[in-house]
């Protein structure tokens, strides 16, 4: 087990084998390149951005980031953190640092664009956390999270079910979108972009364990409107 004196730290856990397994196979890839793809079309606008991955050791974006020259630094809660991303950081293609998620070792506006993904979901000082995202972008925060207004507000019901398809669930936070887009405007930023990944919980896709079925059953319902106003995780772009 990993000890460490931070007191956020998700990624331990997010960083780890045994979280990468969930998205193992064609319908993990196929569920990552629909995170992928709406996150390089939000950092479109900031070409060669210096970035901030905070929590990123899970390495599920390190090598697109790297692939359209992006400056990559990812910071995990520890060493072990960079194991899934450690060929990266040999090769000097990104950096990777440790440190408080809570307290991010770095000065105002020391990054163009601050990233975090599978973090927010199992923060519990959540506002703080968001402090210091916004603290150390210079031009915006991109985060993913889930909400309330979705299927997954159901999910502490489910969790019996869920653990039994996935093997190594755990628990995670919903949010109520209002409170996140209130805090983040009452550090001055302003939404710029939103996107609802999955209108079905992503356990459902992973149960299906068809691509080709999860994206015509996604693409059918995101016709309709429902999946802009239940879906989830959301991936959210704050600009300052």
């Amino acid at each position: 087990m990993v000890t460490t004196n931070f007191p956020e730290t998700a990624d331990i856990e997010t960083s780890s084998d045994d979280y990468a397994s969930r998205f193992a196979g064609n319908i993990g890839a196929w569920l990552l390149k629909i995170q992928e793809e709406a996150t390089l079309k939000m950092l479109a606008p900031h070409p060669n951005a210096k970035i901030l991955d905070v929590g990123g050791g899970h390495g599920q974006l390190t090598e697109p980031l790297i692939n359209n020259n992006y400056q990559v630094t990812v910071l995990g809660s520890a060493e072990i953190c960079q194991a899934r991303i450690k060929k990266f950081v040999d090769a000097n293609l990104c950096s990777f640092e440790v440190g408080n998620v809570l307290d991010l070792p770095y000065p105002n506006d020391a990054f163009d664009v601050v990233i975090s993904y599978r973090f927010l979901a199992h923060v519990t000082q959540w506002q703080k956390f968001l402090t210091e995202l916004t603290r150390v972008a210079k031009k915006a925060v991109i985060i993913d999270y889930p909400t309330v207004r979705s299927v997954n507000s159901i999910a502490p019901y489910l969790f019996k079910l869920k653990k039994g398809l996935e093997g190594n669930t755990r628990p995670f936070i919903c949010y109520k979108e209002s409170e996140i887009l209130d805090y983040f405007k009452s550090l001055g930023l302003k939404q710029t972009e939103r996107y609802a990944q999955f209108f079905m919980p992503m356990v459902v896709h992973r149960a299906l364990k068809s691509p080709g079925i999860s994206s015509v059953l996604e693409q059918s319902i995101r016709l309709t409107g429902l999946t802009s106003l239940f879906g989830s995780p959301i991936i959210l772009k704050m600009q300052k």
